[in-house]
């Protein structure tokens, strides 16, 4: 490993963590020809989305589409407010994010910028995705809702949907595998889950992952800890039987 080399960093779920998310980028100091991708869910639950949305719009890194980004946008459609859907955005975290905006005209700018967001990002042996993909699907059959919602079927599934890619996720908080300490990062079958729970009480840990250095960045946001660890001792590895026994519970 060369730590001069040009890094390839992955960051989980923010909810909204502005704060946090400066002091993650603190400890991870990019570098000019480092890469720095989001995996989505940049809003909601946490008290400063709008400016944690400004700073990644505004930034050169890239950012893929979370199931909380989907569910606001799907609340203004063309500009316009769809009650039902808006309801749902609100019950699931949205009046923080309507609390972080003084500006409507800042939240539709926003919006536009939102409505561009990739699904996910292919950088070759690396497959950058929200929640994860149906294993029964090819990546041509499969929609947004696979991509941003999807948790039992890919969790589950025996096989690495990629033989040469590692699939990186959030969406589904790491200490909800079995066996899973908060913090830890999860480790499956061709995939990594770095949504360390930044918003839950029972953790607070965003991370940072550095791909090609094997390296964990965490910050917590309600103590202010920082720490690095390397990936191997932060990951837990996730068994395909114990998810199945999970989803065939979760199902009763």
């Amino acid at each position: 490993m060369n730590l001069t080399s040009p890094r390839r960093i992955v960051i989980g779920d923010i909810h909204g963590h502005y704060n946090g998310l400066m002091t993650l980028l603190e400890a991870l100091a990019p570098g000019f020809e480092d890469q720095v991708y989001f995996l989505g869910d940049l809003i909601d639950r946490g008290p400063q989305s709008s400016q944690v949305v400004e700073f990644v719009k505004n930034s050169s890194y890239q950012c893929i589409l979370g199931n909380h980004e989907q569910l606001l946008l799907e609340s203004f459609p063309n500009g316009q407010v769809f009650a039902p859907a808006l309801q749902a955005w609100l019950q699931s975290g949205g009046r923080a994010t309507v609390a972080s905006y003084g500006d409507a005209g800042i939240l539709l700018e926003h919006i536009e910028w939102l409505q561009t967001l990739p699904n996910y990002l292919d950088l070759g042996d690396l497959w950058l995705v929200h929640a994860g993909v149906h294993p029964n699907l090819t990546i041509e059959q499969q929609t947004s809702h696979e991509f941003c919602w999807i948790r039992e079927e890919f969790h589950s599934s025996p096989q690495p949907y990629f033989a040469n890619k590692l699939i990186i996720t959030g969406h589904t908080i790491t200490f909800t595998f079995p066996g899973v300490i908060p913090g830890a990062i999860a480790r499956g079958q061709g995939w990594l889950g770095i949504d360390t729970g930044a918003y839950h009480p029972k953790s607070g840990w965003l991370t940072g992952l550095d791909v090609d250095n094997g390296k964990v960045y965490q910050v917590n946001v309600y103590t202010h800890a920082v720490r690095t660890l390397p990936l191997a001792e932060a990951t837990i590895q996730v068994e395909p039987s114990r998810m199945m026994s999970r989803s065939h519970a979760l199902r009763l």
